[in-house]
């Protein structure tokens, strides 16, 4: 096993890839670490993966997977937790607006000081108004909703124990969201660590408005995974049985009121026909589909357990 495994997501930064490989190079090899770079190309159009295959052919410590097309950022950080086999693991982003400098202290966070997960906090950051306001909406959410109080859940700058990754999922946009997946698998010594941002040198954002959409529904997905992912019926069995309860106290107060005015037969006639009625029986349709839902759910979890599987069409070094 090796002393860490730095993973490398990217979308067509043919550009800055060799400049951060030599970068990293030169910060591990100066602290004397045993590593290995992983380059995930997430379906690049440019000459990234020609790129990666020459860094490789050079050094046997830099290993790369192609994505057949592109499955996002998240698809690509979870290819390379599975291909990872670091005693600590490092994420940055391709684009050199993370510092290899920072990989020493991150390393030593997870090595010496016992810490789980590390998060990245570009408290000075270069990125436009567009990404920046969307960015803190996020954090700020998903603070009040995880109970984790960090300051940039999205920055790609992050290091992990080798357990925390062997032990998550990420898929969807729920990269931003992973020191919440590992809280939820039991990981609870998480910190965070003020990490230097810099200006994109190459290329452009790949920052759009629809990972705003999609990141938001991933913040409800994980919070109810989390909550009720391993037990369903718990969420869905308990408001389907309060939801059936209301219901069949309408339906028996309305048969009561019937059978005490059944000899004035247009008063059951109203009793029978009033929107009470339809409510109740409303109540317990709504019950019975939550509680099957809830059984629906309890035998899907109990069966399933695969990783998420994405289109690789070349590896190298792997």
């Amino acid at each position: 096993m090796t002393n860490l495994s730095i993973i490398i997501p990217l979308l067509n930064e043919a550009e800055s890839l060799p400049e951060l490989y030599q970068w990293i190079k030169k910060v591990v090899d100066h602290h004397q670490l045993t590593y290995e770079v992983i380059f995930i190309d997430d379906g690049s159009t440019d000459n990234s993966w020609e790129i990666i295959q020459q860094l490789s052919s050079e050094n046997k410590a830099v290993k790369g997977i192609r994505f057949r097309r592109n499955f996002g950022k998240s698809a690509a950080l979870n290819s390379g937790f599975e291909a990872s086999d670091g005693e600590v693991i490092i994420t940055m982003d391709a684009d050199l607006q993370d510092s290899p400098d920072e990989i020493p202290e991150l390393y030593n966070l997870i090595k010496n000081e016992g810490y789980d997960l590390i998060s990245g906090w570009k408290k000075k950051r270069y990125d436009p108004i567009t990404k920046t306001i969307p960015t803190k909406l996020f954090n700020w959410a998903t603070r009040k909703m995880s109970g984790i109080h960090l300051n940039d859940f999205n920055c790609g700058l992050k290091a992990y124990s080798h357990l925390v990754v062997k032990n998550i999922e990420v898929y969807g946009e729920m990269h931003r969201y992973i020191p919440v997946i590992a809280k939820s698998e039991g990981f609870e010594k998480i910190g965070e660590k003020v990490v230097e941002h810099r200006a994109r040198k190459y290329g452009t954002t790949k920052f759009g408005l629809n990972r705003f959409v999609n990141g938001l529904l991933d913040l409800l997905s994980i919070f109810f995974m989390g909550k009720f992912g391993k037990k369903p019926m718990h969420f869905f069995g308990l408001y389907g049985l309060l939801s059936f309860i209301v219901g069949f106290l309408i339906a028996f107060y309305l048969l009561v009121n019937k059978l005490i005015h059944i000899i004035i037969n247009e008063r059951a006639a109203l009793v029978t026909s009033s929107p009470l009625f339809y409510i109740g029986l409303m109540f317990m349709v709504l019950g019975t589909q939550l509680f099957l839902a809830g059984f629906l759910g309890e035998l899907v979890s109990r069966n399933s357990g695969d990783r998420n599987k994405y289109s690789i069409s070349e590896k190298t070094n792997l």
